[in-house]
């Protein structure tokens, strides 16, 4: 080895042992999250509702079991493993890691190979070609090795990998929240098909009910001592509720297709069991202490990734103000012919290179504070997020209170209704009222059963609404770490099955 290459391949290592130092150095500002001012209560947390305590949680992920409806816990499960809006979700999380693995591969030095061979011939009558001297054909066969490093001597490339790391967990989030979403859909999905399976009960009694009213109508018409009118009535009644009974069927079948879909079947063929809202349990839904909500909405956590990969771009555009070094060798043999691997057929190459802007017409400048006005929209969109998260636990804190209440005096008006029902046939077949006032008690009635059922049916909604906006029971510990968002080692060769997981 010459001693110019030994010079240059030494001042090669100076030059790396140099840059080392530097390259743990970086520009992004230190990063905190954005500080958000929590209460110390839910205004709507009043009785059943109190700060919960670590056993109080909802159950991690199948936060449904609280209903305790085996269906409903079938569905759900159908739903996690083959919807497949899920599993596209899921696979952004994947490309999101593969990223991470892209930037991060630029913190390692670059090591090819190279091979080459060729056959070249010239002609006898070339210019200048002497024929006793210079061959008409020659081979050339050569092979080597280039290396190649950009030392991160500003942080660009680590800043570059913490804003993927950052962006991948965002996204691992967004799919918790995809997730729980669709969780909360079907689940909801399924609470108004129990709704319309009780009010289907109901209009078949009120059917049965009706058709005796008709048959007693027909039966004093006939008999000369009811007139024709209160027998339409009584006609219209019935048909009435028969066409509505027929408008509750159809919702439901819209319903059962719905959820299909979600749990990832197709609706032909797609049927669930008959069920009355009656054997479904209403939850009382622990609310917890505001400042766990935090960590317990998947929205909230991603925003806050956001924020810190808005943090990491700023270091990227600051980086850019200063030198981009890159060191560089190549080295391998060439001759004419097998003869390889000797150091007189060696070629070699060692150097490095600076760039250092002087003058972009502002471009630099024009690109940080783009990263900080990014960076100030991040956490704007935080602060938007937890606010919005709050109003939707008042919301429907709120709405679980007034439900209850507004649940009671609807029973207390079914009660009355009936009463008034029975009364009023009571008259009619006595001869001493007519039958408008049946009608009219008849659908005072039905009227007051179905106002009950669908008030029923929406506090389990807002039960289930409750739930989606404390978190659905997923905290910030599902995250992945920003070591759990690296694909695979640098040293992989292949793909392997297990490089691939879901967050």
């Amino acid at each position: 080895m010459t001693n110019l290459l030994k010079m240059l391949l030494a001042r090669g290592g100076l030059l790396v042992a140099a840059a080392l130092p530097l390259a743990a150095c970086s520009l992004a500002p230190p990063y905190a999250p954005p500080k958000i001012s929590v209460p110390e209560s839910f205004k709507g947390a009043t009785a059943p509702f109190a700060p919960a305590k670590p056993q109080d949680q909802l159950a991690h992920g199948a936060w449904w079991t609280i209903f305790k409806d085996p269906e409903l816990d079938r569905l759900e499960v159908q739903l996690d493993a083959a919807n497949p809006d899920l599993q596209a979700a899921v696979e952004t999380y994947t490309q999101a890691r593969a990223v991470v693995g892209e930037v991060r591969s630029q913190l390692f030095p670059q090591l090819s190979a190279q091979a080459f061979g060729s056959l070249n011939g010239e002609s006898k009558h070339a210019l200048f070609h002497n024929p006793s001297s210079l061959p008409t054909e020659e081979s050339s066969l050569g092979y080597g090795a280039a290396v190649s490093w950009e030392p991160d001597l500003w942080g660009e490339v680590r800043n570059r990998t913490k804003f993927a790391k950052a962006n991948a967990q965002a996204t691992a989030a967004l799919v918790a929240d995809a997730r729980l979403s669709l969780e909360l859909e079907l689940a909801n999905d399924y609470m108004k098909l129990r709704g319309l399976d009780t009010q289907h009960a109901l209009y078949v009694g009120t059917l049965s009910y009706y058709g005796d009213a008709v048959k007693i109508t027909q039966l004093r018409y006939d008999s000369k001592i009811g007139a024709g009118l209160d027998l339409e009535r009584a006609k219209d009644q019935l048909a009435q509720a028969q066409a509505a009974d027929t408008e509750t069927q159809a919702q439901r079948e819209l319903l059962v297709n719905a959820i299909a879909v979600l749990t990832g079947n197709n609706p032909s063929g797609f049927q669930i069991p008959v069920e009355i809202l009656s054997n479904v349990t209403i939850p009382a839904v622990p609310a917890g202490v505001p400042s766990t909500l935090l960590q317990r909405r998947p929205d909230i956590a991603a925003a806050e990734r956001h924020v810190a990969a808005a943090n990491a771009a700023i270091g990227v555009a600051r980086a850019a103000f200063y030198p981009n070094i890159r060191l560089g060798a190549d080295f391998g043999f060439e001759d004419d012919g097998l003869a390889l691997a000797a150091l007189p057929e060696s070629v070699w190459s060692v150097g490095s290179t600076a760039v250092l802007p002087i003058f972009e017409g502002g471009l630099r400048k024009a690109e940080e504070q783009q990263s900080w006005s990014a960076f100030h929209e991040a956490s704007d969109n935080y602060r938007s997020t937890v606010l919005q998260a709050f109003r939707e636990v008042e919301d429907q804190l709120a709405l679980t209170n007034k439900l209850a209440t507004e649940f009671s005096q609807r029973q207390d008006a079914v009660t009355a209704s009936l009463k008034v029902q029975t009364t009023a046939m009571q008259r009619y077949t006595s001869g001493i009222d007519n039958y408008l006032n049946v009608s009219v008690a008849q659908t005072a009635a039905l009227s007051a059963e179905l106002g009950a059922v669908q008030v029923e049916t929406r506090r389990l909604e807002t039960a289930i609404n409750l739930i989606g906006a404390l978190g659905g029971g997923w905290d910030t510990a599902s995250l992945p770490t920003e070591e759990q968002t690296i694909p695979f080692s640098p040293l992989s060769v292949g793909s392997k099955s297990s490089d691939v997981h879901e967050p």
